[in-house]
């Protein structure tokens, strides 16, 4: 009777501190119980070199490539069953392109031209635009970025807390939407841009080289600002002009004049001379 008194005992007490800890955003316990996940960035310390512009009209290609890369799928799982081979990494994300991925995507990419390429969208927003329930956004969201259309980056923020507890908070991802040169391959021919012509290639070479023999003749200082720029660019032009400072002063110092101070049997040189000479 102890025994068993014992046993439940225990078991309430583990089924009581199972209980007690913060649930996942699912419903599911959280493993480590950490406010932060892994891999996680603290807002406001690299969104200005991670988000990107997008160029006119750059979105709307890239939702064209998506759509087409959709409907070119069965061209696709036919070329890999003619070459008799498993499909590749890349080849096996277009495979689960999807209706839902392609209508996330379009939200995502609108989110984009309007914010000038700052998306961080929340969970909740995405569901609400798209209908989608919130495994059903992940897994696009994972289909996206295995694709290369989607670059994404975890953030937590710094929260005001009243005695004991963390610090730190869990907050909206950001993204960088992109179209990859690795999905050009896969689009239809009638997408693909135009080779380069042979003779724009070569000049494009020519001009490379006299480039670089340009860059050659350049100083220090001169070299760091025509190829660097923001604020490491102008510590680099400083730091080039003092080093060609210093080179140019040490050129600055005369040379004695060869074998002038050397004695000569014939009296060759200013030794050799007469005093009153």
């Amino acid at each position: 009777m102890e025994a068993l008194s014992f046993g439940t005992a225990a078991i309430a007490a583990i089924g009581s501190w199972r209980s007690a800890r913060k649930p996942k955003r699912s419903g599911a316990p959280h493993r480590t119980g950490a406010p932060v996940r892994r891999g996680s960035v603290e807002e406001g310390t690299f969104e200005d070199s991670f988000f990107a512009a997008p160029a006119k009209g750059e979105t709307d290609a890239t939702m064209k490539a998506a759509k087409a890369l959709w409907t070119h799928r069965a061209a696709i799982r036919a070329t890999i069953a003619r070459e008799a081979r498993e499909p590749s990494r890349i080849e096996r994300a277009i495979l689960k392109l999807n209706a839902n991925t392609i209508l996330l995507f379009e939200k995502l990419l609108e989110l984009a031209r309007l914010q000038a390429g700052r998306v961080f969208p929340t969970y909740e927003w995405m569901m609400n635009k798209t209908s989608l329930s919130r495994a059903t956004v992940a897994r696009c969201l994972d289909i996206l970025e295995a694709i290369g259309f989607l670059a994404r980056k975890r953030r937590f923020k710094r929260v005001e807390v009243e005695g004991v507890g963390p610090r730190y908070k869990q907050t909206s991802n950001a993204y960088r939407t992109m179209l990859p040169a690795r999905v050009i391959a896969y689009l239809p021919r009638w997408l693909r841009p135009a080779p380069v012509p042979v003779d724009q290639e070569r000049h494009q070479a020519r001009d490379a080289a006299e480039t670089q023999a340009m860059l050659k003749t350049l100083s220090r200082a001169d070299f760091a600002k025509a190829t660097m720029s923001g604020e490491m660019g102008k510590a680099f032009e400083k730091w080039g002009a003092s080093i060609d400072k210093t080179d140019s002063e040490s050129h600055d110092q005369t040379q004695p004049l060869s074998h002038s101070d050397s004695l000569s049997a014939n009296g060759v040189g200013l030794v050799g001379q007469r005093a009153n000479a």
